[in-house]
């Protein structure tokens, strides 16, 4: 008989050979199955060696029981036991339990009566592990009894209603944008956990437990069983190579591993896309086949135990509505008819109270897909239904998901098919580029709409008298389009505008609107997030590129909506104001030929402010003295009145002055510093906020006539968690106070680790230095974010002796894009620009 320390050593050397030979044949199916034979075998012996009473049962439940065991994953146990255990029997238990791990097998063990079992099965969850209960070692008999017991208290139709509401209770849980980046294979919806709901369900409805024997059912065809082993087996596939990978259960496709999985499944980088990036869009494309294939057998499975439930009617002709679904009343109807396919998608934004496609239709969609071709896209009548659709005032949303969903709407527009689940590797979009431009026509249909007003109110103001708005969706559509073929997708997908504007009839003056959209849609969150708003050539210029209010008014509402649609922690306060400060100054400038920041006018605002808080005439007069024009121009009414109120009695101070308010936009922390001027100033403040795990948005760099320090600077949490920002403001005037008063020169800050998507999608820096004015000059930074980012490049700054005037910090992601502007004392020649450029390149790097 084998001790433990054999059974130990021939567990894991089985193991290795079965890892070996899954890395030569790579069969999903057969390595789990070995698997479960391989740990059979030792579970057994383990049983013999302890001699364990022939009463009892050990019983494999969950993923082990169906013989689906992944190499790292825990191995569910039931030991069943005719009666209460005694106190010996108890000990032998605990050296079973013991025996197990020291050979190497990770249970999870629950040790039952029947009678308990039953009780337990209250919880959906142990009663779907029971359904899958297989004999390992012991009494047969006991063991069949649990399973006709278990049988008979099951309620096939609670059990179907409760799996169905645990699925949409977990697709909710994973709607968290960060696990479209790192998709969990078992739990995220279209991940194997869907395919095991659907099987649990046949088989506690004895249709079955296979895809064979659910076609043999007539749940799926036979066609369909195919397709959905064949996704399945990607699933497993994957899940298995990255437990090896990670050389523990570990379910989610991280970063770190998705280069080195797509190498071992020998899958190569195609023109300007990783490797990695081709093998998450064959996933993504898996996970939308499996949730359309899942919703199918969940209706089947539903009207199966459900015959007598619901009610059918007329709609027209083709169609017919079964409960709230719509049918189509010929299977054949969409092949012999193409043009129904748009019908039906119309039908559904006519009549609200659709939730979708009857099981029927959804096959009956996916069986004539094949009619969109050529022909289908140059039929004048379905060219005109689609811009039916794009018109209709309700539904539009849900309709062009649900055309994604069922792979038409990428085989009308083949454009949007080519980037149908590519990921997008930028680190600031966390959605395929498909999800991400519908997120987008998405953003622009709420803007119509009155119950989002509140999120959205100048965008719901400007769209109300927006003549055409499908224009805009249309814009929205074409945007990205063009992403991952090389080049400038802005231009290249300015040609699939044009043409489909062409092609479906538009006038000339909204085909060159969506053009110019496609072509442009960048510019303004360029404008605003990097070039200084209170500079009057940054507004004429960009109104320079702005044919007239209609377009002006397109831009803004489509910046808006992409800048939304790449992440829910990329959009703040601070971007939505200045994209509102530039639309404003641009239809300022463009009306009467110049912007709203005149000197004159701000004085006479912040004058005002003033007065409302009681503050005394001249007040202002000694601080206003020592500030130039320059100020005023750069600074807002309100923040200018704030400022007034501090330093008017201070102006002379020996001290450092730090102040905190809670900006007021309603986000984030506004922080002004007043010092006598001294070096790495800027630097040392950078170095704090950063600490603090706030990202700075934007800083005021400003020195009075007289020698001092006026800095100003908008901070915000790091990830956009939108903090009690009141408990940290007493902390922040206190300890910066106390830090800006060290003699020490600091130094040099530290660099912290980057982040785990930095690390395998990392971003080459860049550096770009532009002449701007006299010793002045217009520093762009593109970088990997982490903290400490900033402050790193101010004291290299200060430690070159140039000045840094304003800065603009925009982060997208893990990306960070900014905007500096500097002085220097002497112009720099063209040698000390490469020289400083490559030292800050080594900073940043």
């Amino acid at each position: 008989m084998q001790g433990s320390a054999e059974i130990r050593q021939s567990l894991r050397a089985s193991r290795l050979c079965l890892q070996q030979e899954f890395e030569r044949h790579a069969q999903p199916t057969r390595l789990l199955h070995a698997h479960t034979k391989l740990v059979d075998k030792h579970l057994r012996a383990a049983w013999k060696l302890l001699s364990m009473p022939h009463a009892l049962a050990l019983v494999g439940v969950g993923g082990y029981g169906r013989k689906e065991l992944y190499p790292k994953s825990d191995i569910d146990l039931l030991i069943l036991l005719p009666d209460e255990p005694d106190q010996e029997l108890q000990r032998n238990l605990q050296e079973l339990v013991g025996l197990l791990w020291d050979i190497g097998l990770e249970v999870g063990h629950s040790i039952r009566t029947i009678a308990q079992c039953v009780e337990e099965s209250a919880d959906i969850t142990v009663q779907t592990n029971l359904l899958e209960a297989r004999l390992i070692a012991g009494s047969r008999t006991l063991f069949e009894d649990m399973v006709r017991t278990l049988a008979s208290h099951l309620d096939h139709r609670a059990f179907f209603l409760a799996k169905h509401n645990e699925q949409q209770r977990r697709h909710m849980r994973f709607l968290d944008a960060d696990y479209n980046l790192e998709p969990h294979l078992k739990d995220s919806p279209g991940g194997l956990r869907d395919l095991q709901t659907v099987l649990w369900i046949s088989r506690a409805c004895n249709l079955g437990d296979t895809w064979r024997e659910l076609a043999r059912a007539g749940m799926i065809t036979v066609p369909e069983a195919l397709a959905i082993a064949r996704h399945e087996n990607l699933l497993q596939h994957l899940r298995i190579r990255l437990h090896y990978l990670a050389g523990r259960r570990e379910d989610r496709l991280l970063f770190d591993y998705q280069t080195e999985l797509a190498n071992q499944m020998g899958i190569t980088a195609k023109g300007v896309r990783r490797a990695s990036e081709c093998m998450m869009q064959r996933y993504y494309r898996t996970k939308q086949a499996v949730l359309q294939l899942n919703d199918v057998l969940l209706q089947n499975l539903r009207a199966h135990l459900f015959p007598e439930a619901g009610t059918r009617y007329l709609l027209n002709p083709r169609f017919i509505i079964r409960d709230d679904l719509l049918e189509i009343r010929d299977e054949a109807l969409f092949e012999q008819d193409p043009s129904t396919i748009m019908e039906s998608f119309l039908l559904l934004e006519q009549h609200p109270y659709l939730n979708g496609f009857s099981a029927p239709t959804v096959r009956a969609l996916w069986r004539a897909r094949h009619t969109i071709n050529a022909g289908f896209r140059k039929n004048a009548q379905n060219r005109a239904l689609f811009m039916t659709i794009l018109r209709q005032p309700h539904g539009l949303t849900h309709v062009l998901r649900r055309m994604n969903q069922n792979g038409i709407l990428g085989r009308y527009l083949p454009a949007f098919g080519r980037i149908v689940g590519q990921m997008q590797h930028d680190l600031f979009h966390v959605y395929t580029v498909d999800e991400h431009i519908l997120m987008v026509v998405r953003n622009l249909r709420r803007f119509t709409l009155p119950e989002y007003a509140h999120e959205y109110p100048l965008c719901n103001k400007l769209i109300q008298d927006f003549a055409r708005v499908e224009t805009l969706y249309i814009a929205g559509l074409f945007h990205d389009i063009a992403k991952g073929r090389g080049g400038d997708h802005s231009i290249l997908g300015c040609t699939d505008a044009a043409r489909f504007c062409k092609q479906h009839g538009l006038a000339s003056e909204d085909t060159d609107l969506v053009v110019w959209l496609v072509r442009h849609h960048l510019t303004m969150s360029a404008t605003a997030q990097k070039q200084d708003l209170s500079d009057q050539d940054v507004i004429a210029g960009f109104a320079a590129k702005i044919k007239n209010d209609r377009y002006l008014i397109a831009l803004y509402l489509l910046t808006v909506a992409d800048i939304r649609g790449t992440s829910p922690k990329v959009w703040n306060a601070w971007k939505s104001k200045l994209l509102e400060e530039l639309f404003w100054a641009t239809r300022r400038y463009m009306i009467d030929g110049k912007i709203a920041d005149q000197v004159g006018e701000i004085r006479a605002r912040a004058l005002e402010i003033l007065h409302l808080h009681a503050i005394a005439p001249a007040i202002h007069k000694t601080l206003w003295a020592q500030l130039d024009p320059e100020y005023f121009l750069r600074h807002e009414p309100q923040e200018i009145a704030w400022h007034t109120r501090l330093l008017a009695h201070q102006t002379d101070t020996d001290k450092a002055i730090v102040k905190t308010r809670i900006s007021p936009m309603g986000e984030g922390i506004q922080l002004m510093v007043y010092s006598p001027e001294k070096s790495y100033i800027f630097a040392r403040i950078c170095d704090f906020i950063e600490r603090l795990n706030y990202s700075i948005m934007e800083a005021k760099v400003y020195t009075t006539r007289h020698g001092y320090t006026l800095d100003s600077f908008l901070a915000m949490d790091a990830g956009n968690n939108k903090p009690a920002y009141r408990d940290t403001m007493n902390y922040i005037e206190y300890e910066l106070s106390r830090e800006l008063t060290i003699p020490d020169k600091p130094g040099t800050p530290k660099s912290s680790r980057i982040s785990r998507q930095l690390k395998h999608f990392p971003i080459t820096p860049e550096v770009n230095i532009t002449p701007e004015g006299k010793n002045g000059y217009l520093l762009s930074i593109i970088a990997g974010d982490r903290p400490g980012l900033l402050a790193g490049i101010a004291h290299l700054l200060d430690k070159q002796n140039i000045a840094i005037r304003s800065a603009k910090i925009n982060t997208l992601g893990a990306r960070a894009e900014d905007t500096f502007h500097v002085t220097c004392k002497t112009p720099m020649q063209p040698p000390e620009i490469s020289a400083l450029r490559e030292k800050l390149l080594q900073q940043i790097s």
